[in-house]
């Protein structure tokens, strides 16, 4: 008898490469901006003194292009490779392709031109404004129904583990994206969160944290099940902890976004949920790096010789050991030591580095002799680019631990008098410049590895032919036959539209119940009936502030520490931020808090300050502002501000557009006073006379809270 007959297709070779050459390319120019980056902590004037280079305006800038760019064009061309040949068939529509793959640069170069002018949403990891948003929800749409419409016109009757996980991937972010990114336009380059305060904070960590696990961690799972025993030429260790891997993660990974707000004016109830969840994350996560080290059993002779197995192993070893420290540092006595220093820096970058970026290089190095039908140009170039990058890691992540432990200690230390051993911010700043000079060595490491790797990709591609239409063939599907007794989640990858909806409803359970609650149920943010909505003048200095970046490095939130309110004052109320669209809480602090520096300093300082931070704080590593004594600011928006803000539920009367622009003048007129008298010269529409009047709104309306007020 004969079996059934074969189709003929051919997999599209051609599209692999275009992202491939992209994620090479996008790459390199991250790792570089990264390095400025780096650079500009210990040495401010790296920023060229314009304010398209400073720090705040290009660490956006880095975090978008490798996470977005080289990240993301990775994560494309490895299932693009991938996901035809495990199902048996091309991808569904070649044009879907082809407008992902174009569409997806298209939104990087748009993120490339908006981020160093300052058009920004200042919300982490999706800091584009609205139109762009938009764009990359239409991107993504195409790039799932391209995946879905492959898999309803597959060959292979089950999917395997690494589909599983592309499409989780592909449905949680379509949930982030579009909820976290929810907001009112002001212009075509402007617009106001949806979310305010702490409801703003909730989701917006909700899709930072699920940003990181369902970009940077399950679309390279599914990676590591597909490349890892391909390159290893092993089966997968084990069948059955990958289901109990997959079904755990995408399900408690949800949850654990508030562990990135503990010790705020977040609600209590949301933080413990959020430590507890990000605790049990540990066993799904660590069961997925054991079922990948386990499958090389066997096999570890070639590590020893195969370039691409080392990067893998350390890769998988980096996931293991980021997803060890996440729910370590979300336990609150280590996170209160933790938070707002280097150690979160050094921690994004162990995952970033070594799991994303050396997962990458494996990809890559085992991708193009297969495409190209050769072999690697040079394996020894490979390996020296393995250990460059490995040093460079290492020389990046150590340092930073050892600066955030410093900064911690020194913050919190205190004298036998009961006095505060550091006062000045600055006094740990000073002491860290060495760890940070490190830092960006390990950096230039790692970039000078990649560069390595640009050649060698070159090289091979000479020396070889590509195939742009890579033929085979396979059985049609043919109609399932229950089998009689088989295994119910052998049954589910029989069908992959109700498998995805399994995957929605696991990630939708724990972002309803933590999110919901906290936006309808008034008492989670307590009113404090003396917080008044901004004046115009204090709208346009917010507005920006948030432009240049400054919630890089400075927060506006004060932890219930007896070592922050000594340093700062009374702690942040949950009711303080009401009218904050966004907020501004920040994740770091290369410098102090500043959320009651309001009333401080005079206007004279803040101006000196801006114009020459070493001039009111010897040792700073700010750079100088200087242009905003001179650039003039457009207040010709205001109105249009004013209204989105009262559709959002801010309180200004009816009709105050045209009052709007009369009060800003009187309130600038006051400053320029002031800075008169201190022998300074600036005109009302100055950006600065803007800047000074939001810092010196900062925390001012706690003091006038009254005893009836919570």
């Amino acid at each position: 008898m004969s079996g059934p007959s074969l189709e003929q297709f051919s997999y599209d070779n051609k599209i692999v490469k275009y992202f491939g050459v992209a994620t090479i390319a996008w790459g390199l120019v991250g790792m570089l901006v990264g390095l400025i980056v780096a650079i500009q902590l210990f040495l401010p004037e790296a920023n060229f003194g314009n304010p398209y280079t400073t720090f705040g305006r290009i660490r956006p800038l880095h975090t978008n292009a490798v996470i977005f760019a080289f990240v993301g064009n990775a994560i494309f061309a490895g299932i693009y490779y991938s996901m035809p040949r495990l199902l048996k068939a091309p991808m569904w529509n070649k044009n879907l392709s082809w407008f992902h793959f174009w569409g997806w640069q298209l939104i990087i170069l748009l993120a490339a031109i908006t981020l160093p002018l300052g058009i920004t949403t200042s919300k982490e990891y999706a800091e584009l404004e609205w139109p762009i948003d938009i764009l990359i929800a239409v991107v993504w749409v195409a790039f799932g129904a391209n995946m879905i419409g492959t898999l309803l016109t597959r060959r292979e009757k089950h999917m395997y583990v690494a589909i599983w996980f592309y499409l989780a991937s592909f449905v949680t972010v379509a949930v982030l994206h579009i909820f976290n990114s929810l907001a009112l336009p002001v212009s075509f380059l402007k617009s106001y969160s949806a979310y305010a305060g702490v409801q703003d904070a909730l989701v917006q960590w909700w899709y930072g944290h699920n940003a990181v696990a369902f970009f940077l961690t399950t679309p390279f799972l599914g990676l590591m099940y597909y490349y890892l025993p391909k390159a290893a030429n092993r089966p997968v260790y084990s069948y059955k902890l990958s289901i109990v891997h997959f079904w755990s993660l995408i399900f408690l990974y949800i949850w654990a976004g508030p562990h990135h707000l503990l010790y705020t004016a977040l609600p209590e109830w949301a933080q413990v949920l959020g430590v507890i969840f990000s605790v049990m994350l540990i066993a799904p996560s660590w069961g997925g790096m054991v079922n990948g080290l386990l499958t090389l059993r066997g096999a570890w002779d070639k590590v020893r010789v195969d370039p691409v197995l080392k990067f893998m192993v350390v890769a998988v070893t980096a996931y293991g050991m980021a997803t060890f420290e996440g729910p370590m540092l979300s336990l609150k006595n280590v996170n209160a030591i933790a938070h707002y220093t280097d150690w979160i820096v050094g921690h994004v970058h162990i995952g970033g580095l070594g799991w994303n970026g050396f997962f990458t290089f494996a990809m890559l190095y085992w991708l193009w002799p297969k495409m190209w039908r050769t072999n690697l140009y040079s394996t020894k170039l490979a390996t020296t680019h393995f250990w460059l990058g490995t040093i460079g890691i290492i020389f990046y992540a150590l340092p930073l631990y050892v600066s955030a432990l410093t900064q911690s200690l020194m913050l919190k230390e205190f004298t036998e008098a009961g006095r505060l051993a550091y006062p000045n911010f600055i006094e740990t700043v000073i002491q860290i410049v060495p760890m940070y000079i490190l830092r960006a060595l390990g950096g230039l490491l790692y970039l000078t590895g990649a560069f390595l790797l640009v050649y060698n990709m070159i090289m091979t591609a000479k020396q070889g032919k590509f195939v742009a239409e890579e033929a085979d063939e396979a059985p049609a599907l043919a109609p399932h036959v229950e089998e009689k007794g088989e295994f119910w989640h052998r049954a589910w990858e029989r069908k992959p539209v109700f498998f995805t909806l399994l995957a929605t409803v696991a990630i939708l359970i724990g972002g309803i119940i933590e999110i919901i609650p906290t936006i309808l149920v008034k008492s989670n943010v307590p009113t404090i009936t003396s917080v008044q909505p901004y004046t115009p003048l204090e709208l346009q200095g917010r507005d920006l502030y948030i432009s240049h970046g400054c919630v890089g490095c400075h927060s506006q939130m004060i932890r219930p520490f007896r070592s922050e309110t000594e340093r700062y004052g009374e702690y942040s109320k949950a009711g303080e931020y009401v009218y904050d669209r966004p907020f501004l809480w920040g994740s770091k602090r290369s410098g102090p808090d500043l959320h009651r520096v309001g009333g401080k300093y005079p206007d004279s300082w803040h101006y000196h300050h801006m114009m020459d931070p070493t001039s009111m704080s010897p040792g700073s590593l700010m750079p100088a502002y200087d242009w905003m004594s001179t650039n003039i600011m457009d207040h010709s928006s205001l109105p249009d501000k004013i209204s989105t803000l009262r559709s959002l539920g801010v309180p200004y009367p009816e009709g105050y557009e045209a009052q709007a622009q009369a009060d800003l003048y009187v309130q600038a007129d006051g400053i320029v006073k002031n800075l008169k008298s201190a022998g300074i010269e600036v005109v009302p529409d100055s950006e600065i006379v803007a800047l000074i009047a939001y810092l010196q709104r900062l925390g001012t309306d706690i003091k006038k809270t009254t005893a009836s007020n919570p």
